[in-house]
């Protein structure tokens, strides 16, 4: 009985440690800290997004100009007068209105130009993950950065350094990010997502500064 009693506690051990092996995780942004394409694209991306806001800021500016005039000169102005300044001014407001949704709204031009540079990357990393994972048996890897309840994570589970390796790059050599511009949506690495995570990273390494964004023209 004793020995059925070892045996059995044994064989649950083994069970148990076959099914830990077949779990683990990633930090999806410490890994975009090691991908220089991504830093670059992000640069780009603010850019884009500080042309555009300073654009639509100085329509604004001009809507407030034009309202002050307005306001001063409205009792000199006769009715007609009156009815096509505010007019011009309503219409000027649209326009910025639409202005703004068209480059940062939902599927605006800063969406599209996230897709058509973050995705080759989120889609190289996946295809990474899937590698490392297939190669080790893994039926979950899950993502830390965007499991907000994983309230404790053992290390030795961590495949963020295989995945980085399996990408091509030295896992401690981590890329200088460009700073995030407020105008940018977020969100996370995901396959099929368009958006990206804000950065941060709580490994150590060292940092190699990245190309420069986007030329201005």
């Amino acid at each position: 009985m004793k020995n059925l009693i070892i045996t059995t506690t044994l064989l649950l051990s083994v069970v148990s440690i076959s099914v830990a092996q077949k779990f683990a995780y990633i930090d999806t942004q410490y890994i975009l800290l090691h991908v220089p394409e991504y830093a670059d694209a992000q640069g780009e991306l603010n850019d884009y997004a500080s042309d555009w806001q300073e654009e639509i800021e100085e329509k604004y500016n001009s809507i407030q100009r034009l309202e002050e005039a307005f306001a001063a000169e409205k009792i000199l102005l006769t009715v007609q007068m009156k009815q096509k300044r505010q007019t011009d001014i309503d219409n000027m407001k649209q326009q910025a209105m639409q202005m703004q949704k068209q480059k940062f709204g939902v599927e605006g031009e800063l969406f599209n130009k996230r897709e058509e540079l973050i995705k080759p990357i989120q889609d190289d990393i996946y295809e990474a993950i899937k590698d490392v994972a297939s190669s080790r048996g893994y039926m979950v890897v899950f993502d830390k950065a965007k499991q907000n309840n994983m309230l404790y994570t053992n290390p030795k589970y961590d495949v963020s350094d295989q995945v980085i390796k399996k990408l091509g790059f030295k896992p401690g050599e981590t890329i200088e990010q460009p700073e995030k511009d407020s105008n940018q949506p977020k969100g996370n690495v995901d396959k099929g997502s368009s958006t990206s995570k804000g950065l941060g990273s709580g490994k150590p390494g060292s940092t190699v500064s990245p190309k420069g964004g986007r030329n201005k023209k």
